[in-house]
């Protein structure tokens, strides 16, 4: 019953994530991908160290920069850029190669054994995505797919080193320290790359509150503990249910229409989460040496 409850938690972070594309598209303005992941990450970051009074010690804050530029400086500068230019379908497809890059990532740095049942998990989920998301009309834009792809890279390398590193903290203090790194990071970035800072109405920042605090701190503390329960190899297949939520999402809020391709995607996914269901506890993480200071 705790692996189900694990299994539970963990999930319920992607399918939130799956109405970000929702918000990027239709509510916040385009052309700011920087300042809008700084504005995403910076506030949830501080008001949660501010809510929990928790500050990371010194000996952390170079682990945290690491961790920070890679979840949220680089992974959410490029989905926005993504999201921008290139159609829904594609750029989700292009995404979703991040558990086949988690992994081999693990397998380097965790000693992980790569299984057959793993990477057949993963090549299937791919395959639903997919299935769910592409249609004959997509078109490639060269920016926009290597935007994706480096994304996809950048959170298979820091869900790994999050899992390595192991700081001993609870996951929402961590989430707390990573967004606000992350933010600290975006905020020069975001001044000398554009043009200012994005100007939102009021529904736009609503959008930028939900992406937030429940798309960002929320999620990834159910995120960051399903890493530590499950391990990397396991958690970031359930990453594949984000572009399911946001395929139903578009069903249901935007009169988008459901194919039976995309019905077929959607249980080729879920047979692949299910087949990469872990049967025993993740073992312990791999520490590296302390930072010093």
């Amino acid at each position: 019953m705790a692996r189900l409850n694990d299994l539970a938690l963990t999930a319920l972070a992607p399918v939130i994530w799956g109405s970000s594309y929702i918000v990027i598209t239709q509510v916040l303005p385009q052309g700011r991908p920087i300042g809008l992941s700084m504005l995403r990450a910076l506030p949830a970051g501080l008001l949660l160290i501010l809510l929990l009074r928790s500050a990371p010690p010194r000996r952390w804050w170079g682990r945290l920069l690491v961790l920070g530029g890679l979840n949220f400086t680089v992974f959410w500068s490029l989905l926005f850029l993504a999201a921008e230019r290139l159609p829904g379908g594609v750029a989700a497809t292009a995404g979703a190669v991040q558990p086949l890059m988690v992994l081999a990532l693990a397998g380097l740095w965790l000693g992980s054994r790569l299984t057959a049942r793993a990477i057949i998990a993963a090549c299937g989920g791919l395959m639903g995505v997919a299935l769910l998301v592409l249609t004959a009309e997509a078109e490639l834009d060269a920016a926009g797919l290597v935007a994706a792809l480096g994304g996809a890279l950048a959170m298979a390398c820091g869900t790994v080193l999050t899992r390595r590193w192991a700081l001993p903290v609870p996951p929402l203090t961590l989430a707390a320290w990573q967004l606000t790194a992350g933010g600290l990071l975006l905020l020069p970035l975001a001044l000398w790359l554009e043009p200012g800072l994005p100007v939102l109405d009021a529904a736009g920042w609503a959008g930028i509150a939900w992406l937030g605090l429940i798309g960002a701190a929320a999620t990834y503390a159910l995120w960051f503990r399903g890493l530590e329960r499950l391990g990397p190899a396991h958690a970031t297949l359930l990453g594949f249910l984000s572009p399911v939520s946001a395929t139903l999402l578009g069903w249901s809020l935007l009169d988008e229409t459901l194919t039976a391709p995309q019905l077929a995607g959607m249980f080729l996914i879920l047979g692949a989460i299910a087949l990469s269901r872990p049967t025993a506890p993740a073992p312990p993480a791999t520490l590296a040496a302390p930072v010093t200071r």
